[in-house]
C-alpha cells in the first residue's frame, strides 16, 4: 500500500477490497520489504470486511541488526554530527507543510477514521496536532532541544559543561487509540535526540504511522535513521526478550500490565505511559451560568472517541451543589451520540460480553445506580471481535469507593463508560484520601472558581497533567504542553521540550579542565 503522501489525493483506500486488501511493509536497513512470512488480515471495524494484510514478521535479526549499528552516542548529539540538528529541523518544516495542505490533511484524517472510528472533527484533531508538533520544531527547533548549561570551575580553564545526550538504539510500542498523534510525537522526539528506533505500532492501525514515516521520507528525512516492524505483540516480545541488551531505552504507551512487563524485561530501562484512570473533582462552588458548559465537558471527556482516549474521563467526584442540575444534562448529552457520525463508535479491545460483566458488577454495589446507557447498540455491521456499547454513567456512592469497593470501581473500562460520585462539604478529605489511593496518575481536572479549593485539591494530588479551572477537563491536545504520568520515575512524557528532552535523552556532565598546572605541584607524598 505505497503511498506519496504529496500526491495524496484520493481516499487512502480507493482501489482496494476485501477481494484485493492494501499491504503494508517494513522498513528495515533503509529499505521498504514486503513480509518474510505470512500476513495478518485487519478488519474494518465496522463492516467486518478485510481491509489490510499486515505482515507477521518473524524474521528479527534484521532489525536487531539496524538496533546495533547505533552506538549508545547516537546518530547525532551535541559533539558529533551536529548538523543533523539542521536537517531534522529542516525535515519538520516540510513534513509540516504537506500536512497543511488539505487533501493530505483529508488524507491522513481519513486514514485515521477508518481504523479507529471516531468523529472527523476527533480524527482530524489528530493530524492538527502532529502538524504543529512539527511546526513547533521546523528551523531551529530541534537545534534548541539540546540546550545545556556551563557552570563555572575552581580555577582558570576549568568549566561543567550540562548536555543532553541520546541513549542511541531505541525501541517505540504505540497503542491503536491515536494512531497518528502517539507515534508520530514520539518518533519525532526519538529522533530529535539523536536516537535510533525502532518503531512498533499496533497491528490494526499501523497503516497510519508507515504513511506518516513515507511522508517524513519524502521530506528528507533519511530512510536508515529508524525501521519500522509490523508483528505481533508476542513476536515483539520475542524481538525484545532478545535484543534487550541492545536497546538502550523502550518507549510503551498502552496497558498496564504490559507496561509493568516490560520494565521488568528491561530491568527498568523504560519510559512508559499507561493506564489512565482519570478522575475529575467538582468543587462546591456551584454557578449556574457554568453549568452547560461544565455538562458538556464531561460528556466530551468521557465519551469522545468512544472513550477510548487514555485521558478519557473515568471517574467524576461531583459536589452535590452541582449533582441535582447536572446529572440530568450529562444523561441527554450522552443520547446525542451516535453510529451515523461516529460520536459512538467501535470498542476495539473490549467486548460487550466483557463491559456488561463489568458494569453489572459496579452497578450492583450496595447503594448504586446506573444513570443511563447500559445496553449493547444494535443495527450495526460492527463484528463481534470489538465492542458497540451505549455511552454509560454509574452512580456509586462515595462510601463505597472508599470502602470495600475501591478496587472495582477504579478498575479501567477503556471504552464509553465513567462512574459518577457525589460529595458534600465534610467529604474533602475522603475524596482526597481515594485520590491518594489511586495507582496511575495521568490526566486529571480540578472544576472550581475558589483558589482555595483548587489549592487543597492540587497540592494533595500528583497527576502528571491536571487541568485547573471553571473549564477544567481530563483530555486535551499534547502539543501545547505535557502530557504524560505523574508520580512514576518511568513515566514518559510527549509534546513538549521538556518531554522530549527528558523522555529522549539523558543528563551528561563533562568538565573542561585545561588550565595552567598549579604553582608549586610536586607528587604529593603517600601518607
Amino acid at each position: 500500500m505505497s503511498r506519496v503522501p504529496e500526491f495524496a489525493t484520493v481516499d487512502p483506500f480507493d482501489g482496494m477490497t476485501a477481494d484485493n486488501p492494501g499491504k503494508l511493509q517494513n522498513l528495515v536497513g533503509g529499505q521498504w520489504l514486503d513480509s518474510d512470512a505470512s500476513y495478518d488480515d485487519i478488519i474494518d471495524p465496522m463492516t467486518g470486511q478485510v481491509m489490510l494484510q499486515v505482515p507477521e514478521t518473524q524474521n528479527h535479526a534484521p532489525f536487531i541488526e539496524g538496533l546495533r549499528s547505533c552506538p549508545k552516542s547516537g546518530l547525532h548529539n551535541p559533539l558529533k554530527n551536529p548538523d543533523r540538528y539542521v536537517m531534522l529541523g529542516q525535515v519538520c518544516a516540510r513534513a509540516a507543510a504537506l500536512m497543511a495542505e488539505k487533501h493530505v490533511e483529508d488524507y491522513f484524517t481519513k486514514l485515521i477514521q477508518r481504523v479507529m472510528p471516531k468523529t472527523w472533527n476527533q480524527c482530524l484533531g489528530e493530524v492538527v496536532v502532529t502538524r504543529v508538533f512539527l511546526e513547533n520544531f521546523a528551523g531551529d527547533g530541534v537545534r534548541f532541544l539540546a540546550r545545556g548549561f556551563s557552570n563555572p570551575g575552581n580555577h582558570t580553564g576549568q568549566e561543567s559543561r550540562g548536555y543532553r545526550w541520546p541513549y542511541g538504539p531505541v525501541v517505540i510500542i504505540a497503542p491503536f487509540n491515536f494512531p497518528l498523534e502517539i507515534p508520530a510525537l514520539q518518533l519525532v522526539g526519538a529522533l530529535a535526540m539523536g536516537n535510533r528506533p525502532l518503531n512498533k505500532p499496533e497491528t490494526k492501525v499501523s497503516v497510519v504511522l508507515e504513511q506518516f514515516v513515507r511522508l517524513l521520507i519524502h521530506a528528507g528525512l533519511p530512510p536508515g535513521d529508524l525501521d519500522v516492524i509490523h508483528c505481533r505483540g508476542k513476536s515483539m516480545g520475542e524481538l525484545i526478550d532478545t535484543a534487550k541488551d541492545d536497546i538502550r531505552l523502550l518507549q510503551f504507551t498502552g496497558s498496564s500490565s504490559v507496561a509493568e512487563h516490560l520494565s521488568e524485561v528491561m530491568s527498568g530501562a523504560v519510559r512508559i505511559e499507561d493506564a489512565g484512570f482519570d478522575w475529575k473533582v467538582i468543587g462546591p462552588d456551584y454557578h449556574p451560568e457554568w453549568l452547560d458548559y461544565v455538562a458538556w465537558q464531561c460528556d466530551e471527556d468521557a465519551y469522545n472517541g468512544t472513550g477510548q482516549k487514555c485521558s478519557a474521563e473515568s471517574i467524576v467526584f461531583a459536589h452535590e451543589n452541582w449533582a441535582d442540575a447536572l446529572l440530568p444534562k450529562l444523561k441527554t448529552l450522552a443520547a446525542r451520540r451516535n453510529l451515523e457520525d461516529l460520536s459512538i463508535g467501535p470498542v476495539l479491545t473490549w467486548t460487550n460480553e466483557q463491559m456488561h460483566a463489568h458494569v453489572d458488577a459496579i452497578a450492583a454495589i450496595p447503594g448504586a445506580e446506573l444513570l443511563f446507557g447500559g445496553k449493547s447498540l444494535s443495527g450495526h455491521s460492527i463484528p463481534d471481535c470489538y465492542g458497540a456499547f451505549e455511552p454509560t454513567a454509574v452512580r456509586v456512592p462515595l462510601s463505597a469507593v472508599a470502602g470495600e469497593h475501591f478496587g472495582l470501581v477504579t478498575t479501567e473500562l477503556f471504552g464509553p463508560f465513567q462512574v459518577i460520585v457525589t460529595w458534600g462539604d465534610d467529604d474533602l478529605p475522603t475524596v482526597l484520601n481515594i485520590l491518594e489511593r489511586m495507582s496511575h496518575h495521568l490526566t486529571a481536572a480540578v472544576v472550581s472558581k475558589d483558589v482555595s479549593f483548587q489549592n487543597a485539591v492540587l497540592g494533595a494530588t500528583v497527576n502528571g497533567t491536571t487541568y485547573c479551572g471553571i473549564r477544567g477537563r481530563t483530555t486535551g491536545a499534547p502539543q501545547n504542553h505535557w502530557f504524560g504520568p505523574g508520580g512514576d520515575p518511568r513515566g514518559a512524557g510527549i509534546g513538549t521540550p521538556e518531554a522530549i528532552s527528558i523522555t529522549w535523552s539523558h543528563h551528561r556532565e563533562i568538565i573542561a579542565d585545561q588550565g595552567p598546572q598549579p604553582d608549586g605541584w610536586t607528587i604529593p607524598p603517600l601518607t
